[in-house]
């Protein structure tokens, strides 16, 4: 209820995600009076790329160009498919090179009271 609240965010959705990042790894569970959720890893490791492809799926900006793609027939032809490629492996090497420690880090050093994930 208290993440909730804080982050603007229903207490159903939460209830239906919560489950999903546990089973991931990502997630501890303490169930009781003083039970709560934890990181399952530390902020250090965990990074935003591991989190997005978690939630999100693979995150090739175009179906033909991810790791979890059938061959296209037409890829020997395809004059932008390198283009599409170079953009899938920038977008992977950023987000997993920025971890949530950064972020916590970044945070920390602005001026703001809350941040949403």
């Amino acid at each position: 209820k208290d993440i909730a609240e804080r982050q603007g965010i229903s207490k159903k959705y939460l209830e239906q995600i919560i489950p999903m990042y546990n089973r991931s790894g990502i997630l501890k569970t303490e169930r009781g009076s003083q039970g709560g959720y934890q990181l399952a890893k530390s902020p250090e490791t965990l990074t935003v790329g591991e989190i997005l492809r978690f939630t999100e799926g693979d995150l090739a900006p175009v179906a033909c160009a991810g790791e979890e793609t059938p061959v296209c027939t037409r890829s020997a032809d395809c004059a932008v498919l390198p283009v599409w490629q170079g953009l899938y492996k920038v977008i992977n090497e950023y987000l997993d090179g920025i971890t949530l420690q950064d972020i916590m880090d970044q945070h920390r050093a602005s001026p703001a009271d809350d941040y949403m994930i």
